[in-house]
């Protein structure tokens, strides 16, 4: 089953001759299981594309279908269930909420899914221990490594059990022990079937993946 489909997706800014085309016609396909990285310069259009793929924003042209759902057709409050319940998003910069708990913080999805507290505080739990972090549940983010916090932020994107992992430059802020241990996870929860999608300028990082898309010019390469 292919959990994305990206059919010949244009994304343009301005108008006329000052038109700039970040993508410029990418089809391309996910399927359930699959663990990919998604490489590029700096203004590749990889970011773009992370950000369509993630229902952060929407194409110029073109189609997405994400679970066999075409995302056009989707309206603001559909696309927020959508990226709460169907995507997990894992950011270079952890995102995390300050003097709040990890276990606080990996509950954060599931409070705004309508989750029962008791219900909430166990998947919670469970998130932090498959991420090797449940007896740091009560820290607060500044009480932990980078590599920790980089973990919650896994955690919490797990939470809600969504079809697709998608993380941009997980490892980007990371030193090298703490990089191996945050693509240690990720190998770990694709060979559990998790449908995984990264973004990377590292190669080293990208080895990690089945398959690597090269992106330059807003075009697959």
């Amino acid at each position: 089953m292919k959990v994305i489909e990206v059919n010949d997706i244009t994304k343009t800014y301005g108008e006329g001759e000052a038109t700039v085309y970040a993508l410029a016609g990418v089809t391309t396909s996910v399927d359930q299981g699959d663990y990919v990285a998604i490489m590029g310069s700096s203004g590749s259009g990889k970011s773009t594309l992370m950000h369509i793929i993630g229902c952060l924003d929407v194409p110029s042209s073109g189609t997405y279908r994400l679970d066999g759902v075409d995302v056009s057709e989707l309206n603001e409050t559909q696309l927020a269930l959508v990226r709460n319940r169907r995507i997990g998003f894992v950011f270079q910069s952890f995102n995390l909420i300050p003097r709040t708990s990890a276990l606080a913080n990996v509950e954060l999805p599931l409070a705004y899914a309508g989750v029962k507290p008791k219900q909430r505080k166990e998947r919670a739990m469970a998130a932090l221990d498959l991420v090797g972090l449940s007896d740091r549940a009560e820290h607060d983010p500044n009480q932990l490594s980078g590599g920790q916090q980089q973990r919650v932020a896994i955690a919490r994107a797990l939470v809600t059990e969504p079809a697709l992992l998608l993380a941009d430059e997980p490892t980007g802020n990371l030193d090298s022990r703490s990089t191996s241990e945050i693509l240690s996870i990720l190998d770990n929860l694709n060979s559990d079937g998790r449908t995984i999608v990264l973004i990377t300028h590292e190669n080293d990082v990208a080895t990690h993946a089945h398959r690597v898309i090269h992106l330059l010019d807003g075009r697959i390469v």
